[in-house]
């Protein structure tokens, strides 16, 4: 599928029904989302040493349960100590979204001029989608992810 660069992204504000049809199409800015998906999932279940497949609504249910999976993936397990002593939580509440998202970098600063950081940033909740996607597009959606990703996890 075709890639687009940040000019041609940046040349005019896409409403959201255009940018989900070109997401829909795997016309994207890094390409197509199902395939690199599944290019991830096959390669944690075949280097399960060097890729860790992390899904964000499983993050946020079980955020303590991961953050302790991670460092161990990494190399860097907690110990005991700073079990108790409450850093896995530090660490969760520092990287949280309200932290990341309040960060003047994310509210202000640009990675490049296409866009602005905050961008990047909405609620961070599960199931917001729904607020934004008509019930056309959720089935749309639904559908593909049937076609691209069914049975992988």
């Amino acid at each position: 599928m075709a890639r687009l660069t940040a000019k041609e992204l940046s040349s005019s504000p896409l409403s959201l029904e255009e940018a989900f049809d070109l997401f829909c199409k795997g016309i994207c800015g890094y390409g197509p989302f199902w395939d690199h998906v599944q290019e991830y999932w096959k390669a944690s279940l075949k280097c399960s040493e060097t890729v860790l497949f992390l899904k964000y609504e499983d993050m946020k249910r079980e955020t303590l349960f991961h953050v302790k999976s991670l460092a161990e993936f990494l190399g860097q397990p907690f110990s005991l100590e700073e079990g108790s002593k409450g850093v896995m939580q530090e660490i969760v509440e520092l990287c949280s979204f309200e932290s990341l998202s309040d960060l003047e970098v994310n509210k202000n600063g640009a990675a490049d001029v296409s866009a602005k950081n905050n961008v990047f940033f909405r609620k961070g909740k599960v199931g917001d989608w729904k607020n934004y996607l008509t019930t056309q597009m959720t089935e749309c959606l639904d559908q593909i992810t049937k076609e691209k990703l069914g049975g992988l996890f």
